[in-house]
């Protein structure tokens, strides 16, 4: 399989997988749940098919989530999930993805340094942006958006990233070397 091939056909299953795991999660009401499978599978995404690869399913998996009505109602959050999406996956890729071998030390400072960067951009761009001055939301329906867009973002990513470390090991030894894009 030549590498074009390949990085479609794995784009496209994880794209495919990240909406899958977002529609079956979504009837939970967890988030901790599903942001932290949503989180990983994006990791895994950049570190099997590199960063064109993980950025494609960041910035596609919250507007197929919003077509599919379960993502927020607001096109301007899905665009700063796409952006906070897109944080994670260039920490990872530059962190942990530009090295052949992937090592414990590396998986782990991407996880912090993108955890924490992801929850940081999110927390800035809809908390205390969009959220005052472009939506001018308040009351119940703030608060929840509010308290979506903090702590619990960065929560899920080092979640996501914590299993990641676990799993890509495990994940780039079963599919070999020629399955890694990087």
């Amino acid at each position: 399989m030549n590498r074009k091939t390949l990085w479609i056909t794995q784009t496209a299953l994880l794209l495919a997988l990240l909406v899958s795991v977002q529609m079956i999660t979504s009837s939970m009401k967890n988030t901790l749940i599903t942001g932290s499978l949503v989180n990983l599978i994006l990791i895994i995404a950049v570190m099997l098919g590199g960063l064109s690869s993980g950025l494609t399913v960041a910035c596609l998996s919250p507007i197929f989530a919003f077509f599919f009505g379960i993502g927020p109602a607001f096109w301007q959050i899905i665009i700063c999930i796409a952006l906070g999406n897109a944080v994670l996956v260039v920490a990872w890729h530059f962190i942990a993805g530009r090295n052949s071998k992937m090592s414990v030390a590396s998986t782990i400072t991407a996880t912090i340094v993108g955890g924490v960067a992801k929850f940081i951009f999110l927390y800035l761009s809809v908390v205390q942006f969009l959220l005052p001055f472009v939506l001018h939301l308040q009351g119940p329906q703030a608060k929840m958006i509010s308290a979506t867009f903090s702590v619990p973002q960065l929560i899920t990513a080092l979640i996501g990233g914590g299993i990641a470390v676990v799993v890509l090991p495990l994940l780039t030894k079963a599919l070999g070397s020629k399955m890694r894009l990087n």
